[in-house]
């Protein structure tokens, strides 16, 4: 049967018949559709950058500011893949599925990190109306343990709508070894950091490869492009030079820095006057995880401030730096005559992070770990912050600095953890210039705001699939009127067990921690605020006012049942990164692998944490030059590596990259023919922080040719990034014995064997005492 949409003709002979082309051609956009340009930074509080009052020199945004509008009450969901979500599809995060970043998924509609197909991506309606869509960057919010060569790609960009991608899909990567995929293929970076190669300066690269090809061979489509730099998510690394502009700028501390920047906020119209700070530590005992405090400045002695100080400055360059390749971008859409025609939003997915601690950190996953940081440790890199010797991230106090005058920072409800930048830039669009607009809006605002500037609607039905109703509103009536009402009457917040309504100018909070295992959550007190009069939420009038608290908390639970909001999950992050997830291959004890193979991320590779184990390689050897990776697995800053240097045969364990390598090598060269050689771990006792100890053994055939004591992490190498290979290690070296790839030469690796103890560690004293406080 003919396409019931063809009107043309059909007879026995051609020339009879009357062709109809239109059911046929691709969609075509109406003549003189904008581009959409959206550049979506990560953790960044609303004091940080330039046109907000901040410290950090932002260029290229400041530009786009003076030419358009900035907006002041502009908020998130307080963590990163959430609010991607909603940019995604215009939805709220628990009803895309994301409660929590992918690697906190749990089994519940709305924490299953899935995009429904009742929620199509904005792209996909784009691209089925003439649009070219392109992704670039971050995108974590494809479930982890489907982040592998043999997944589904169902999540994957090109499956949301996307004609390209080219970026990283966990949380975060190393952003002088990043590891890479384009389209639905893991590819390698194209240089090295000592070739000048920086994730933020390839991302630019990128794209503007994909607007040229899209300029030079289709000119008048209009394109969307979804721009994701890893900045200013840890690992906070940067060029030297930009680092060294920000030298002696925040020697005076954060509380100096917050005194500072309020005026400025104040003075460019983005805090009303009389505005009052929020205290440094305005948590209460007993609500939150310590490791959310801010040790005051006067507290510190010269040297942690001096380090402080430094890491403020690197987090500074690798800001101001990817804001120059943002540069690159605008520039080249001012010389092709598009940059009028493109609406632009510069903006930040939440607030400043404070994953770094109290006392900062030259490895990140520490934090994760749920390990210390040691201040000598910390001192010992001062010179090395920013460089791919750390995967540094600031103390908790820059975290509430560059979140003035909020309480708080990212995964709070509070606006510290919420209330992100946001430059909107579209000349042909209004005529509004340089001005700010203070209207409270939400991410779920975007999707709306953009449907309405190209003149196209959310369907109701996409391939057979009801759509979810877009929940926000649009916000072009505020582009050329400042003084318009808000038109967003409710907002509702939840992360990590922390909970916070908006409604009609009204913002109540309860107090309680994010990831603090408190639990109890029906005894939650609760705080009130007016924004309308307290813009910095520093005046709790939940005494006064007790009938307007017990108002909002029923509108909370009004929007909780909406949108999936239960249950709440307030676990630590060694518990939530630990849950069981559903994985693509049943559970076994014995894993194979292979040369030439795509990396396998830690979600699902081997897991070895917490438990005794064996690697087992098959290698021949063809020649006595033999050397490089037999099986690679993390990176410097946490992994472990089985590899030939020098000839002989080696086993490193990195723990959190804490200096020395755990080295076991053999005595002798390996010598040449056919040969079985690995390691084992058996795992003999439990250290204070959930670490594994216990006996390390090196073998060449049967013979023991290593031994000595090791331990091991309790948690992943790595958020993301960094996965198991074999013949070569990716991205960034395990050990520093050899040099990235350290591609194996000098023979041939048949396969290598993992094989699993049964004696993983469970802590059940502390599951136990998490079971006391919750009943």
């Amino acid at each position: 049967m003919p396409d019931p949409r063809f009107k043309g003709k059909i007879e026995l002979d051609v020339r009879d018949s009357t062709p109809d082309w239109g059911p046929y051609e691709a969609p075509t956009a109406p003549e003189g559709s904008p581009n959409v340009l959206v550049v979506l930074y990560d953790d960044t509080g609303l004091a940080a950058w330039s046109p907000y009052g901040g410290g950090i020199e932002m260029p290229t945004m400041q530009r786009l500011a003076d030419e358009g509008l900035t907006y002041s009450q502009w908020h998130t969901t307080a963590l990163c893949s959430p609010t991607r979500s909603c940019f995604l599809t215009g939805r709220n995060h628990h009803t895309n599925g994301f409660a929590c970043i992918t690697e906190g998924a749990i089994g519940y509609p709305g924490a299953h990190a899935r995009l429904p197909d009742s929620c199509t991506p904005f792209a996909k309606i784009l691209q089925r109306n003439g649009w070219n869509t392109y992704w670039i960057g971050k995108d974590h919010n494809v479930p982890s343990e489907e982040c592998h060569a043999g997944a589904p790609k169902r999540g994957w960009p090109l499956s949301q709508g996307f004609d390209r991608f080219y970026g990283f899909l966990g949380g975060e990567t190393n952003q002088w070894y990043p590891t890479l995929v384009e389209d639905n293929k893991f590819v390698e970076q194209p240089a090295s950091p000592e070739d000048g190669y920086h994730l933020s300066r390839d991302l630019a690269d990128q794209a503007l490869t994909m607007l040229r090809d899209t300029r030079q061979s289709a000119p008048s489509r209009p394109w969307f492009m979804w721009f994701c730099p890893g900045a200013n998510h840890a690992p906070h690394h940067a060029p030297d030079e930009y680092i060294a502009r920000y030298k002696g700028k925040f020697d005076g501390g954060y509380e100096a820095y917050r005194e500072w920047v309020l005026p400025r906020m104040v003075e460019r119209g983005i805090v009303p006057d009389g505005t009052d700070l929020t205290q440094l530590n305005p948590m209460p005992d007993g609500t939150h995880s310590p490791l959310d405090d801010v040790r005051p400045w006067d507290s510190l002695d010269d040297d942690e401030k001096a380090l402080f100080a430094r890491m403020a400055e690197v987090y500074a360059g690798f800001s101001e730096y990817t804001d120059a390749q943002v540069g690159r971008i605008i520039d080249y859409l001012e010389e092709t005559g598009q940059l009028d025609n493109t609406i632009v939003l510069y903006c930040a997915d939440n607030g400043a992070s404070g994953e770094g601690s109290p006392n900062g950190s030259v490895n990140e996953n520490k934090f994760f770990n749920g390990f210390p940081d040691e201040m000598d440790d910390n001192l010992s890199h001062m010179d090395d912050l920013g460089s791919p010797n750390t995967y540094n991230h600031y103390p908790t106090g820059w975290a509430v600095a560059f979140s003035t005058p909020f309480k708080m920072f990212k995964r709070y409800s509070y606006a510290g953890g919420t209330c992100d930048p946001l430059v909107i830039h579209w000349p042909k669009g209004f005529s509004a210039r340089g001005e700010v607009r203070t209207q409270y809006h939400h991410v779920t605002d975007v999707v709306p705001t953009l449907l309405d500037c190209l003149g196209l609607e959310m369907p109701d039905v996409v391939d057979g699939h009801e759509q979810q109703p877009l929940p926000g509103v649009s916000m072009r009536y505020t582009f050329d009127d400042a003084s318009a009402a808000t038109r967003k009457s409710r907002q509702y917040y939840a992360m990590l067990g922390t909970r916070g309504i908006y409604a009609d100018g009204w913002k109540a909070v309860a107090v309680h921690g994010p990831t603090s295992g408190i639990g109890h959550f029906d005894r939650d007190a609760w705080e009130l605020f007016h924004l309308a009069e307290d813009y910095s939420e520093a005046h709790d009038l939940a005494g006064e006012m007790p009938d307007k608290v017990r108002e909002m908390v029923d509108i909370w639970f009004e929007e909780a049942d909406k949108f999936d909001v239960l249950p709440l999950d307030d676990r630590v992050p060694p518990e939530i990164l630990a849950d069981p997830r559903p994985q693509p291959e049943p559970d076994r004890d014995t894993y194979i692998y292979f040369p030439h193979t795509a990396e396998v991320p830690e979600a699902v590779a081997p897991n070895i944490r917490g438990r005794s184990y064996r690697i087992l390689a098959e290698v021949e050897v063809s020649t006595p030059e033999v050397g490089g990776v037999v099986f690679a697995h993390g990176a410097r800053f946490g992994g472990h590596a089985l590899f030939v240097h020098e000839g002989r045969l080696h086993y490193v364990y990195n723990f959190l990259g804490i200096p020395p390598e755990q080295v076991f090598k053999a005595s002798e060269p390996l010598p040449q023919g056919r040969h079985v050689v690995g390691v084992s771990f058996d795992k003999e006792s439990v250290g204070q922080y959930g670490e594994a100890h216990g006996t390390t053994r090196l073998y060449v055939d049967d013979e023991v040719v290593a031994e000595g004591t090791m331990r091991t992490q309790i948690a992943q190498f790595t958020l993301c990034g960094d996965g198991l290979c074999v013949g070569r290690d990716s991205s960034d070296a395990v050990s520093s014995l050899y040099t990235p790839p350290g591609t194996f030469t000098g023979g041939r690796i048949v396969q290598v064997e993992v094989k699993l103890g049964d004696d993983q560690y469970v802590d059940l004293e502390r599951d136990a005492a998490a079971m006391m406080a919750r009943e």
